[in-house]
Formats: C-alpha cells, structure tokens, sequence
C-alpha cells in the first residue's frame, strides 16, 4: 500500500496530467499579452524570475520561451507531484520555499541562477495563503539581482477545482490567454519596510494580472483572497 501510494499512484497521476496538459495545448487557441516583455528583459538583464499565483500553473510551461528555467519546488507531497510533471517538461528544480525561512531554497535557487537558469516561482505556494505573496521571491529578486517578471494566465471553459488555491484547469478547445507584467526590479540594500511595499507591490500586480486574463477569456473572476489570519 506505501509503494502504491508514494511511487505508483504519484507516477500515473503526473503522466495522466503531462498528457492532458499536451492535450490541452493542441486543442487551445493561445493568445499572449505582453509576451514581448520576457525578451526586452532578457536583453536588459540576461535572466529573470517569472513569477505567477499557483492556481495559474497547468499551461505555464507554454509560456517560457526559452529552455533554461528552474522552478522552486518545495518538499511538500503536493509539490512533489508538480515536479513530476514539470520534469517531463524538461525544466529544471531548485528545492526549498517561497517562506522567508527558506534559506536552503534561496542558496539553490542562486546556485541556479548563477549557472545561467531563470527561474519560475508560484510566491503563494505550497500551501498559501492563497494570492498571497510570500518573502522568498523579493528575497530572491534582491540577492540575485534579477527582475520579477508576474504573468497570469485564464481560459475559458475552465473549471476551478476546489483545491486550497482553486487550481484553474481549461477545457479542451478553450480559449487560453497569457497576461505578462513589466519587470519589477528590487534593490540590493533594500531594508525591510521597503522590501515590504515591494512585496506588496508584486502582489498587487498578479492580483491585476490574474482579474484580467479572467475578464478578457470571459470567464468569472477568481473569489475574494480569504483574510491574513492574525
């Protein structure tokens, strides 16, 4: 029973969802906003972090351009199945959190970096809170020096399943649509009230991001964030 539920059933579960994943991206009608944005800042800084809310993951692969990505994956068994499927994909993996507790994490992810990867990073993730953004992306931003790039995506039809992140899934044959930010750049000797409005800030701009890939598909926008618990 352990085999089949820590290697089996994790293992026909990611091949199921990388086919229907590959499914989907035959069938869609992708449509991209802004897509340009990853090229303008990869001529001005070389690399980037791309940043999105975890319920928008399923077509992101379909909107890296490039084949140089590592994604932070926590240690969480719901991360684990995620890193299944995206190695299919053939991205790479910085293991640790998106917490601000998650130095081990943030030393790999910089040692990624530093080989030449970008990185992909779902800020509200493993667990949330939902549409949150956690320390570790504006931590990374400023150690590494590389901009955050926010991208959402939304399609319609599409199904919200009832997961802590309300995980966005299209139907074949929907209409997809990729929304991308501008690049928002964190200082070096940011101190931690200011490190603080930027994490606002990036927050703010997924929130926007995400409302309007959901309006412009056609499709309801995601319900209210749940409050911070004190």
């Amino acid at each position: 029973m352990d085999a089949w539920r820590d290697q089996i059933l994790p293992a026909l579960v990611s091949h199921v969802a990388y086919a229907y994943i590959r499914l989907l991206r035959t069938t869609m009608r992708l449509t991209y906003d802004n897509h340009d944005v990853l090229e303008r800042v990869r001529e001005e800084s070389g690399q980037y972090i791309l940043s999105f809310w975890h319920s928008r993951f399923v077509m992101m692969p379909y909107v890296y351009p490039h084949d140089r990505i590592a994604v932070l994956v926590s240690r969480h068994r719901d991360s684990q199945m995620l890193s299944r499927i995206l190695a299919r994909f053939g991205f790479a993996f910085a293991w640790g959190s998106s917490t601000a507790g998650g130095a081990q994490g943030l030393r790999h992810a910089l040692r990624l970096i530093k080989d030449g990867h970008d990185l992909g990073i779902t800020p509200d993730g493993p667990r949330g809170p939902r549409r949150r953004v956690k320390p570790g992306v504006v931590a990374l931003a400023r150690l590494s020096g590389l901009p955050i790039v926010p991208v959402s995506f939304s399609a319609s039809p599409a199904r919200r399943l009832g997961s802590w992140d309300r995980t966005l899934v299209p139907l074949p044959f929907a209409r997809g649509l990729f929304v991308c930010g501008e690049p928002h750049g964190i200082p070096r000797d940011a101190d931690d009230a200011e490190q603080e409005r930027h994490r606002l800030a990036v927050e703010a701009e997924l929130d926007r991001l995400a409302d309007l890939a959901d309006t412009r598909v056609g499709l309801e926008v995601e319900d209210v964030r749940p409050p911070v618990e004190a």
